[in-house]
């Protein structure tokens, strides 16, 4: 499946009890599709991954990949600090029949880049799907640089990266290098407009779960040379793309979700539910944009 422009992160509902409300995710997959997005991330960071077991994550996978079925593409996180891990997750994540693999920077562990470039080489070899790499150093403390990535991009099937970092003098080292064919997702909502200036090709949205066609129509205007009036777009959904990332994602987007109608659950600890104060500037930011997900999504 041709891997499209916008894809959502998605967060993994829970139900009342903390357990994965599969068939929440599923109806959510589907609203998610209706309002833009041309693919689904599944237990990325959004998503809550580090804290779903595998059986949760395999199930997922599967679950959302039935319900989409060629509608989109489903993308599934399968990496962690763990290389011998994460390949086992992502061979049987490819038997389930996901289209795709997001494998991020490993945390905690610190590799060097040659570790980097061991890691994401060894499991690319180990699938026939096509991988996009994660580099998000807020939250990994390494960072992949540049030259890595150039270098990985040479592996046929490492097709491309979402990159959160920030940098844009690197994202466009990235871009001169890997190729014309080699896809440069934004990470960050509030750098999807530059880094289509630079010539990267997408985004991998938070953002998404409350304005999708808005994000998508963005794109689309500036991909048919109306600059300006993209422009325009971008500005006007940053207020609401700060506010989702006043705490710890996904705490927010899983506040706002849950407040326009679709109940998706508090995210798990460690993470926390939103603090008042907060609460508060999501409610009023969701009002000024009279935000509310499609009908066919409501539970």
């Amino acid at each position: 499946m041709e891997l499209g422009r916008l894809f959502t992160a998605m967060v993994t509902p829970f139900d009342e009890e903390g357990g994965v409300d599969y068939e929440q995710a599923k109806r959510l997959s589907l609203a998610l599709l209706d309002s833009g997005s041309d693919g689904l991330v599944v237990s990325g960071t959004t998503g809550e991954s580090p804290t779903l077991t595998k059986e949760e994550k395999l199930r997922l996978f599967a679950e959302v990949k039935a319900a989409v079925g060629n509608r989109g593409a489903v993308m599934a996180g399968t990496g962690s600090y763990s290389t011998a891990e994460s390949l086992d997750l992502t061979k049987e994540a490819e038997g389930i029949g996901v289209d795709a693999i997001l494998l991020v920077v490993p945390y905690y562990n610190k590799p060097p880049q040659e570790g980097l470039f061991e890691h994401f080489k060894t499991i690319a070899q180990g699938t026939s799907l096509p991988c996009i790499l994660y580099n998000v150093p807020s939250r990994t403390v390494t960072n992949l640089a540049a030259e890595t990535v150039i270098r990985l991009s040479e592996i046929d099937n490492i097709v491309g990266i979402k990159e959160a970092s920030g940098n844009l003098d690197q994202i466009a080292k990235i871009i001169d290098g890997a190729g014309k064919d080699f896809l440069l997702y934004s990470g960050n909502d509030s750098d999807t407009l530059p880094i289509l200036a630079l010539g990267g090709y997408g985004v991998i949205s938070v953002a998404s779960h409350l304005v999708g066609a808005q994000i998508r129509g963005m794109m689309e205007k500036f991909l048919a040379g109306k600059a300006s009036e993209a422009a325009e777009i971008h500005r006007s959904l940053l207020p609401l793309i700060n506010a989702l990332f006043i705490v710890s994602n996904p705490i927010p987007v899983k506040y706002a979700v849950n407040h326009v109608g679709f109940r998706v659950g508090k995210p798990r600890l460690p993470l926390t539910e939103l603090d008042v104060k907060s609460a508060a500037l999501i409610e009023a930011t969701l009002k000024n944009y009279g935000i509310d997900l499609p009908l066919a999504a409501k539970p």
